[in-house]
Order: structure tokens, then sequence, then C-alpha cells
């Protein structure tokens, strides 16, 4: 992954959290100067997106950008006008996915973030760039975006999200007696 870049951006918006947590959301949003400067342009993806069908690979879904925590799996990646939308599933069989459902649930993290590697940028005059061509690897939960309006979130479905964040506390609160 020599080169990947990251670039904080959206909010993730749970779907259906429970078994198989549900979320959806847009990784990036085209047209908007995030905090390092950068603006998103249509289309950036639409060459990545297609190689990666063509050999039937996918996006990944990780924890803070961490490679060795993957969380889930995305079930959709895609371009329209507003961004990139992307909607998907954690794993709760793996524990940081739990623990991620459980900080979704509680409100302590709603944030996604691609990885990508640069393909074709131009320079702004007032600084930063334009990102014309991306070479997407991963869409990551994180606790930060760096363009704030690009969120995620998810929906409870007979509250078992909030029961199983609630089951969370309580078993923390219980360990610390």
């Amino acid at each position: 992954m020599t080169g990947l870049e990251t670039k904080f951006q959206a909010r993730v918006q749970p779907v259906a959290l429970g078994a198989g947590a549900v979320i959806s959301g847009y990784a990036s949003v085209f047209g908007l100067r995030d905090q390092g400067g950068d603006v998103v342009m249509p289309g950036a993806y639409s060459a990545s997106l297609n190689r990666l069908a063509a050999r039937g690979g996918r996006v990944r879904m990780l924890w803070q950008h961490d490679q060795a925590q993957p969380i889930g799996v995305w079930d959709e990646v895609a371009e329209d006008a507003h961004g990139l939308r992307v909607k998907g599933r954690l794993l709760t069989e793996v524990s940081k996915a739990r623990e991620a459902a459980a900080l979704i649930a509680a409100g302590a993290v709603d944030g996604l973030s691609i990885g990508y590697r640069t393909i074709r940028a131009e320079k702004l005059p007032e600084g930063g760039r334009r990102l014309l061509e991306l070479e997407l690897w991963e869409v990551s939960l994180v606790t930060f975006p760096m363009l704030p309006v690009a969120r995620a979130s998810a929906k409870s479905q007979g509250g078992l999200l909030l029961d199983f964040a609630r089951g969370i506390e309580a078993a923390r609160d219980a360990l610390r007696g």
C-alpha cells in the first residue's frame, strides 16, 4: 500500500445495527474543500471502481485506516451526483466491529474516511489540490472526519443496536465493579 493517502470525509449512517450491523453514508463529498485543502471532483473514483469490478475486487472496510483491522464489508460503493456513497455491514463476529457498533450507537464514532492513491490532480492557486482521479483502496470508520459534512449513520431495527450498546456498557460496568 505504498503511497496510500487518507482523507477523513464523511459520517456513517447506521441503517440496521445488531447482528450484521448495516451502515451507510458518503465517504467523500464532491466539490467541498476539506481541512487539508483538497477538493474531490465528480468522477474521481469511476475508473478505480471499474477496475475493481473487472477483477472481482472490493473496497475494504477498515477501522481507523488500520489494514490489520478489517471490521466489515462494503456491499455498495458508488459515485452519484453528491459523492461517493457506501453501504455495508459490520461483521459483529469480529470483536473490533462489535466495539465499532457500540461506539456508533453511543454517538462516539460517526466518521468515514477514504484511503486512496492519487492518480491525477491539479494544484489549486490557493493551496491544496483538485483531485481528478483516485485509486480507492479502503473506506474506514473513523473518529474525526476531515470533511465535517461527510458522515455515516445506522438505524436500529427494534432497538437492537441500543440494546447491544447497553449490554456492552453493563459488561464494562460489571468489570469495573
